[in-house]
């Protein structure tokens, strides 16, 4: 394998996150990975890759869109870190085949790997089923399935004031 194709192996490697356990569908983490973007920065060294131009990032059920997503790596090679920007950045994912799709979007969506754990900033919205969550900040923990939301926050313009809405259990 030459080099370019090494370091484009490596750093769509670092896309492993989006087969963990409870966040995909088991198929999933068996899907090709595909990534669309108009340009491809790679820092070997750094660990980082970094997508531009109406980036598309698909696995499964999985995906990830924005104007520009960075990807950041451990020495290991194993993904810490991935950080999704524009005017709408957007996540999907169906956790498992007997549940809603979940949904979100914000100016900026951080997925913090070993934490398992997604940072929506700014005009942050979260759809799960029929639940809506609404505001400046959103953070949701994957694992555990909680919500904790801001009106405020570091990278959010102004205040956004937190709405929700909760579908009645059937």
């Amino acid at each position: 394998m030459t080099r370019p194709a090494l370091l484009m192996a490596l750093a769509l490697s670092g896309l492993a996150f989006i087969a963990a356990p409870g966040l995909a569908q088991q198929p999933d983490s068996e899907q090709p990975i595909e990534v669309e973007a108009d340009r491809l920065d790679l820092d070997d060294n750094a660990g980082t890759a970094v997508y531009t131009g109406d980036v598309e990032i698909r696995q499964g059920s999985m995906l990830l869109t924005g104007d520009r997503v960075e990807m950041r790596r451990n020495a290991a090679g194993e993904l810490t870190r991935a950080a999704a920007r524009g005017d709408r950045a957007y996540i999907e994912q169906q956790p498992n085949p007997d549940e809603p799709v979940v949904r979100g979007w914000g100016r900026t969506i951080i997925y913090h790997v070993a934490e398992r754990r997604v940072e929506l900033i700014d005009r942050a919205e979260l759809h799960q089923g029929g639940d809506t969550f609404t505001g400046g900040y959103l953070e949701y923990f994957l694992d555990r399935r909680v919500v904790q939301a801001r009106a405020q926050g570091e990278g959010v313009e102004g205040s956004q004031r937190i709405r929700m809405t909760l579908q009645p259990e059937r």
